[in-house]
């Protein structure tokens, strides 16, 4: 319910604080006196676009706050889903700076207009006579049919609320899977376009055999055979100076190292130098036969010399065709293009399993959309005799009304049905969608009713009726303030009336005057006591000087 209402420099009101209780609360006052400019403050906390005109004095701030009682409204879900704190009490705040610029707060959190919005038309309804697209409203009308049908069916195993409930976890799910088969299928279509190249891309790296090419040591490999005949003359003149017969290198060190043999008794000198000579000699003699190995191993092999090129010359290649400084650089390109060529064709098999999976789960929205669906047809007779029932007593006596429901091969959050709920006030005329069927007046008093029924199904936010029962007559207000008490004892009603008919049903009364203060025009919002009730309404009923029959007419009235 609506426990307070704070509003600062808007259009007449200066600064204004009320408390509102729960129940019926009436409020009345002369035209023009400004009961719709509490309306209008009520609407910039529920989002609606804010006007610098309306602000009393520019130079200073304007806020409008309001503060719910969430008790009753279960509305935690929906908070939460704009990741705003949940509190018993709900504050919404509006601010228009001097500037023109607006700012939203719930809960002291800032939000956008679009949030505000959403959460302020949950916890606040205003309805006047000249405001009935709601009822008009596609959404309106099946969410209508659905809180009836929920009502009538809650102790079935299959209630409505648990089958709609059921459909609208496998709607999500088959969102989900419709939007990752879309994206699969598109990325699909972007790989197919390079699935030919990415194929012979990594065909030719493969061919290449990255793994095993070691590049200095072919291009090593590459200088020998190509200097082949230079490294087997350099050898031949090795061998042949270490070998000459009787005259080799070799030869003339053994001489030597024996001559020093006869000597080394002589001089430790010579000993030492002995050893030395035969320690080179060793060396040599180890030398000549690794040299000797070599030079057996040293020969031309064009075919080999040709393979090493053409492996350096398609590594070459490969290095600048992708733009890569190393061999390193081509087998991380050839993984990654693995992994293209991988994607491409697993994310057929993805496709396949998302398509069985959403016919699995279109079968199931197609089950349950059924079942809603039938449930909604034999329980349409009810809720079209209950609202008629209403509408006559509300001085429509030769009104009809019809639910209409076809059930639509697509799914929407309501199921697989369109609702629409058909109207006329008058005998012999066709039924006709809302927008098309009645008068303002009749739309209201046709809201009233629907929304009375509703009250009985689920819990509404605070109602505000503005002046709804314009254009009807005494018996009918009567018969309009019955409903509007009925409905308070579930919810709060605010209702804004001319008839003292209406304003003496209310459990509270509140009266907006206008005054000249300091020359300018305000507004206040005064709570209104018993006996002052008895003036008000007396002052409704006569219209001018307030009589003494008039006095006991509004005391008749307020029993």
């Amino acid at each position: 319910m609506l426990k307070h209402i704070h509003i600062e420099n808007f259009a007449l009101i200066d600064s204004l604080d009320l408390d509102l209780n729960n129940g019926l609360t009436m409020i009345t006052g002369e035209t023009g006196a400004g009961k719709s400019i509490l309306l209008g403050a009520l609407g910039l906390v529920q989002g609606k676009r804010a006007d610098l005109s309306a602000v009393r004095d520019t130079t200073r701030k304007c806020v409008v706050e309001a503060q719910i009682d969430m008790t009753y409204l279960s509305l935690d879900e929906l908070l939460e889903s704009y990741d705003l704190d949940v509190d018993p009490v709900c504050f919404l705040r509006r601010e228009i700076l001097p500037s023109g610029k607006s700012r939203a707060f719930i809960n002291d959190t800032p939000v956008t207009l679009t949030t505000m919005s959403a959460i302020g038309n949950q916890l606040i309804d205003i309805h006047s006579q000249h405001q009935t697209l709601q009822l008009a409203s596609d959404d309106f009308q099946i969410d209508v049919l659905q809180s009836f049908v929920n009502k009538r069916t809650e102790k079935q195993e299959e209630s409505a609320s648990y089958l709609l409930n059921s459909f609208r976890a496998k709607w999500s799910l088959y969102k989900s899977l419709k939007t990752q088969l879309n994206q699969w299928v598109e990325e699909e279509r972007t790989l197919s376009k390079e699935a030919d190249y990415n194929n012979f891309l990594l065909e030719e790296l493969d061919q290449a055999q990255l793994d095993n090419i070691d590049v200095v040591g072919l291009e090593k490999e590459n200088e020998q055979l190509s200097n082949v005949e230079e490294i087997q003359l350099v050898l031949q003149e090795f061998q042949s100076v270490m070998d000459q017969d009787e005259n080799g290198l070799l030869d003339q060190i053994r001489l030597l190292k024996n001559r020093f043999s006869q000597i080394a008794n002589y001089d430790v000198h010579f000993e030492k130098a002995g050893d030395r000579l035969n320690t080179t000699l060793l060396e040599l003699e180890d030398l000549s036969e690794e040299v000797s190995r070599k030079a057996d191993s040293v020969e031309a092999n064009p075919e080999r010399l040709e393979l090493i090129n053409q492996r350096l010359n398609l590594v070459e290649q490969l290095l600048k065709k992708h733009h890569q400084e190393d061999v390193e650089g081509l087998i991380v390109l050839r993984d990654e293009l693995a992994d293209k060529v991988f994607t491409t064709q697993n994310i057929s098999k993805k496709i396949k399993q998302v398509r069985v999976q959403l016919d699995e789960v279109h079968k199931s929205l197609e089950q349950l959309g059924d079942k809603i669906h039938q449930q909604r047809v034999q329980q349409s007779n009810l809720l079209e005799e209950e609202v008629l029932i209403t509408i006559k007593n509300l001085g429509m006596p030769d009104a009809s009304f019809k639910v209409h429901i076809e059930k639509q091969s697509s799914f929407n959050s309501y199921g697989m049905d369109e609702v629409e709920f058909r109207f006329t006030a008058n005998k012999g005329t066709a039924l006709l969608p809302l927008n098309k069927a009645a008068s303002g007046g009749e739309l209201s008093r046709l809201m009233l009713s629907i929304k009375a029924l509703l009250s009985n199904y689920k819990n509404l936010p605070t109602i505000i009726f503005d002046e709804i029962d314009t254009g009807v007559s005494g018996a009918i207000a009567e018969k309009m303030a019955i409903i509007m008490q009925q409905m308070s004892s579930s919810l709060q009603v605010i209702t804004i009336t001319h008839l003292p008919q209406i304003a003496s049903a209310g459990n509270d009364h509140l009266v907006v005057r206008k005054a000249v203060k300091e020359e300018q025009t305000i507004s206040n919002i005064y709570r209104l006591n018993q006996e002052e009730r008895v003036e008000e309404i007396a002052q409704m009923l006569s219209g001018g000087k307030i009589s003494d029959a008039a006095r006991e007419n509004a005391r008749v009235l307020l029993q």
